[in-house]
């Protein structure tokens, strides 16, 4: 049975040895590490965390992932607003949310989503979503993410399941939409 048809659950990080694997999920995934062609293609990460940041992260608001069996093959990280400041290229981003929503609107940041390239088309995408509105609701009104606007594959996901355009805006040279699920 080839791996992409084993059964894929959705659920929240537990483990440091889960948080490895969304870091080599992640590597494999980089905007620096694929071809023109595989970015347009299969879409791509930008931002590489580190393990101490992520789990840092995952401390205050669990990340979600999609596993099968014991492997991470989807991921969409949980970036509570108070670590605006950690991650330098995401700066502007904050930057941005803060002069369009309304304080004290409470809000997640989606931090990264990305699919082992096995598992994609398969709903994935769709259920990390639905399990990090599930595991937030409590405490967060709506969920917002960036997307690098050469990155078409993961807008038009993003537009799919729901999230509408906030704002667009240009930082570094790169243009950039910020999407907002409620």
């Amino acid at each position: 049975m080839a791996k992409s048809e084993l059964k894929v659950i959705t659920t929240t990080v537990t483990t440091d040895s889960e948080l490895k694997q969304i870091l080599a999920l992640q590597k494999k995934n980089l905007s620096s590490t694929l071809s023109p062609k595989e970015k347009v293609q299969e879409g791509f990460v930008t931002v590489e965390h580190t393990f101490e940041v992520l789990k840092a992260m995952n401390d205050v608001c669990p990340h979600i992932i999609a596993k099968s069996g014991n492997l991470v093959v989807g991921y969409a990280l949980c970036m509570h607003p108070k670590f605006a400041d950690e991650i330098q290229v995401l700066k502007p981003m904050f930057t941005q949310i803060e002069s369009v929503i309304p304080k004290p609107e409470n809000y997640m940041v989606m931090g990264q989503i990305c699919i082992d390239k096995a598992f994609r088309k398969q709903g994935i995408f769709r259920k990390l979503y639905e399990t990090m509105q599930t595991e937030t609701r409590e405490n967060f009104n709506s969920i917002i993410t960036e997307v690098d606007a050469t990155n078409t594959r993961s807008l038009s996901a993003h537009y799919a399941i729901g999230f509408n355009e906030l704002q667009t805006y240009e930082s570094a040279g790169q243009k950039w939409v910020i999407v907002l699920l409620q």
